[in-house]
Order: structure tokens, then C-alpha cells, then sequence
């Protein structure tokens, strides 16, 4: 390994003595169109950062250690730190304690986007700007569904920022080139074309992403960056490789700038990102399907089940159906749906295109609210955050892992475990750790952020009811919030 370094040293110097001496023939009309890059990246840099998570390990997950972009056990990052002794290649060690990523500011209060795989359960995080200044950022809110993580850093005056752009316009072949810092190399430039849009991974990983995917060069560091178009406009956030080494193999996707800014502004506007749900199970229209419902093509979504209650069991969808269209937007493959119904939002009305016993109809459906991430970090809005709700009612809660929830006889997303009493409200009804709160004022709660939202702002002297679980047995208890005055 080492004898190839060195001649690939050597072949660079030999190049170097072919271009002085002259022998390398003038620039063709084909190169010189190519694109110049310099204008953009002079631009954009200083609003790229690079992001350190730290762990200290007490809240560490095997959800950080997913093979995405960003991963520890990456044999480049250990050649390149056993060869070059680079310091800022953690080591085998203290990678286990420290996750590289890269991010952008979004506006000049300080705002970051970044990937949630890249500061999921961190205890610390830092971002190092452009001038070489680290500042500790806060985790404003994160949605791991999306991968999208949004941070918050004073600086101590206005920061460059990068210009948003419009993803739903990108197409094949386009040029666009990725900022960050693979295996610490702060402020490396990538360049590449989009190979394909609207790339579903199904069920392998974020079912409700449809990425960009281009042949842009990421490697571990750049998780997080922005993918900018010709004209200087962040088009993505570069996300995931598709490797079987850990390093870059010529393909990986980005999350489309539209879907992260639309989690950016829920998380600043509510706290948490909610997404649409439809209420049906399906599956890909294969071939059986086609020929036993003499279908011209495989196109569309099979429903093998609708959930109860549902809007598509309302909307009268039934098991068999082949939607055919969501929206307006036809469906080529049946992961084309979750996302198109994520980005739905809740109690919307929605045409959906079927096909029944060979004849096609629309139904409108009413579109419901998914469930919660349960690992999502809640935001409280842009502003001065509200008053905690959990604070208010002197209580903590965390989520409960699935196996507990079985242990519990809990349905999937039901219940947030109280971890500590805090405050005399709770204690003075006898609250303890351990009781499980499944509602809030009759709203169904199954994660910390969903308790967060339905507490938030709790006025004083108002009266909260939650619904708590102690043994087996259920029972409403009420807690009143003192009147200050």
C-alpha cells in the first residue's frame, strides 16, 4: 500500500515535467466549455462549516453507527491517519468518542443544517468556520426520518450564508459540486453530474427521501454539506454512499433542499416535523399482478391492507386497489408514495387515482398525521423558546425502547415513561418514575416530542390531564400549574 502512495507521488511529478516541458497540447474548444467552479466556490465557502459531535458515552446508540456516509470503521481514514499521522483523523479509539460531519448556514443568525447521523446523541457539538473560529452549537431540533439535523450558533454578529435553491428543477446531467471535509480536509470541493432524481431507497433506508443521486466524490466528513447547482444555489445535503468498503464507490445521494427546509421550518414553527399518512400498506405491482389484472405495465402501487379509521379507508380504498396517482403526480414504482404522502400536510384533501376491476377512479382523500420519530430532538421556534411543558408540570419523561413497550403490553408509539420528578406539581399527585403517560388532554402521546408539543406553553393555573399507566391499571390525573399571581 505504501509502494502505490509513493507512485502515484511520482506519476504526479512526472506529469509536472511533462506540462513545464511544454509537450502537452493546447486547451480544445470541448474543455474550455467546461464549467468553472471558482466563482462558487469563492462564494459559498465561508458559509460551510465543519461539524464535531462528541460523546461522552452514557447516550451513545447503535443509530450512530449506521452505514451511511460517515463511517467509523472507514479503512481510508486509517491509511490516511497511519501514513500521514494527520491529527485530525481521530483514531480508531476516539472515533467511538467523535463524529465528523460538515454543515451550511442558512442564515445569518446562526442558523445550521446538517445531518442528524452526523450529531445524533451527541453530548457536545462544535462547528469551525471558515476564519478557523469553533463555537459550540446548540441542537435547536433534529428529525432523524429525514436525516435532517438544525443547529444554532452565536457568533456574535451576522454570517455568511448560502442561497437556497429550487431541487424539483434539477435534472440528469447536470452539473453540481458538493463543500465539505472528507476524513478532515476542511473545505475540499467535489465535482460531479446529478445521475438521477427522485431516487427511492425504500425500505433499506428513509422511506419518505426521494435523493438526488450523483456521481459527486463523498467520503467520510462530508455528511451534512450542501450540494450546490451551476448557478450557486443549494439544491441538496449530501447524505449516504452506496459502498461495501466505507469509502466513495461513484455513487451517493443527497437529501433534496425542498425536503429539508420544509423540516427546518417546522422545527423553528413547532418544534417537530410531522408528515402525511394515507393509511395503506403496499407493495410493487410485479408481474403476477400484471398479468392477473391485464395491466399495460407495472406502474403504480398494489394496497394489501388499509389501516382502520384511516382517510384511505374512509376515502373507501380497499385491498386490490392500484393507486395509480397521488396528487396529480403519477406513480411509476410503489416506493414513489411515502414520500410524495410525507411531505402531505395532515388534514389536507388529496385526489387519489386508482384502479378497480379494471375501471379508474379519484377518491378524495383526507390526509392523517404520521407517527412521531421517537429519537427526534424538539425544537421550540425561532424566537425565546416557551415555557417547557414538562418544567411547568415538574416532571421528566423519556421515550420507551421497544422492548419495554412489549414488556408493558404497549401497542408501537404509545406512552412516554416518566424518568424523574422534578417539581412539587407532580409530586403532590403522587406521581412517580416509572409511571407511563399515554395521553395528554385526551391527545395519544408516543414520544418525548409529542409531549413537549402538547404541554408546551402550559399557563399558569390551567390544569393538564394526562392519562398514566401504573401496573396494569390506567387512570386520569390532572395537574393543576400554580397561579403566580
Amino acid at each position: 500500500m505504501k509502494h502505490s502512495i509513493l507512485c502515484a507521488v511520482a506519476c504526479c511529478a512526472l506529469l509536472g515535467t511533462a506540462v513545464a516541458g511544454g509537450s502537452v497540447q493546447a486547451q480544445t474548444p470541448a474543455a474550455a466549455s467546461l464549467p468553472d467552479f471558482t466563482g462558487i466556490v469563492k462564494t459559498n465557502a465561508p458559509a460551510v462549516v465543519h461539524v464535531e459531535a462528541k460523546y461522552d458515552g452514557s447516550r451513545r446508540t447503535d443509530r450512530r453507527m449506521r452505514g451511511r456516509g460517515d463511517m467509523p470503521d472507514d479503512p481510508q481514514a486509517e491509511l490516511f491517519r497511519r501514513f500521514f499521522g494527520m491529527p485530525m483523523m481521530p483514531s480508531p479509539r476516539e472515533q467511538e468518542r467523535t463524529s465528523l460531519g460538515s454543515g451550511f448556514i442558512i442564515s445569518g443568525d446562526g442558523y445550521i443544517l446538517t445531518n442528524n447521523h452526523v450529531v445524533e446523541h451527541a453530548d457536545k457539538v462544535t462547528v469551525r468556520l471558515q476564519d478557523r473560529r469553533t463555537l459550540e452549537a446548540k441542537v435547536v431540533g433534529t428529525d432523524p426520518t429525514y436525516d435532517i439535523a438544525l443547529l444554532k450558533v452565536d457568533a456574535g454578529g451576522t454570517l455568511p450564508a448560502v442561497t437556497i435553491g429550487d431541487s424539483s428543477k434539477l435534472l440528469p446531467g447536470q452539473w453540481v459540486l458538493a463543500i465539505g471535509s472528507p476524513f478532515g480536509f476542511d473545505y475540499t470541493v467535489t465535482q460531479g453530474i446529478v445521475s438521477a432524481v427522485g431516487r427511492n431507497l425504500g425500505e433499506r433506508d428513509q422511506a419518505y427521501t426521494s435523493f438526488i443521486q450523483t456521481d459527486v466524490p463523498i467520503n467520510r466528513g462530508n455528511s451534512g454539506g450542501p450540494l450546490f447547482d451551476l448557478q450557486g444555489r443549494v439544491v441538496g445535503v449530501n447524505s449516504q454512499i452506496y459502498s461495501n468498503s466505507g469509502g466513495y464507490l461513484g455513487v451517493a445521494f443527497s437529501i433534496p433542499i425542498d425536503v429539508a427546509m420544509n423540516a427546518v421550518d417546522q422545527i423553528k414553527t413547532k418544534g417537530y416535523v410531522s408528515r402525511g399518512m394515507l393509511g395503506v400498506v403496499v407493495q410493487p405491482v410485479d408481474e403476477d399482478i400484471v398479468k392477473t389484472f391485464d395491466l399495460e405495465s407495472g406502474a403504480g402501487a398494489a394496497v394489501t391492507d388499509v389501516t382502520d379509521d384511516s382517510g384511505a379507508a374512509k376515502a373507501g380504498i380497499q385491498p386490490g386497489d392500484i393507486i395509480l396517482s397521488y396528487n396529480g403526480q403519477p406513480l411509476q414504482q410503489s416506493i414513489d408514495l411515502p414520500p410524495l404522502v410525507g411531505l402531505t400536510k395532515p388534514g389536507s384533501k388529496v385526489p387519489v387515482e386508482i384502479l378497480r376491476n379494471g375501471k379508474k377512479q379519484t377518491l378524495d382523500v383526507v390526509i392523517g398525521e404520521a407517527s412521531r420519530d421517537e429519537d427526534a430532538v424538539s425544537g421550540h421556534g425561532g424566537g425565546a423558546p416557551a415555557a417547557s411543558g414538562s418544567k411547568a408540570l415538574g416532571l421528566e419523561v423519556e421515550s420507551i425502547d421497544s422492548d419495554t413497550r412489549t414488556q408493558l403490553g404497549l401497542k408501537p408509539g404509545q406512552g412516554v415513561v416518566v424518568s424523574g420528578i422534578t417539581g412539587p406539581v407532580a409530586a403532590r399527585q403522587g406521581l412517580r418514575a416509572g409511571d407511563v403517560i399515554l395521553m395528554v388532554n385526551q391527545q395519544r402521546i408516543g414520544s418525548v416530542a409529542a409531549f413537549e408539543a402538547a404541554t408546551k406553553g402550559v399557563k399558569p393555573g390551567s390544569t393538564v390531564l394526562l392519562l398514566v399507566r401504573r401496573g396494569e391499571q390506567n387512570s386520569f390525573i390532572g395537574l393543576t400549574v400554580p397561579d403566580d399571581k
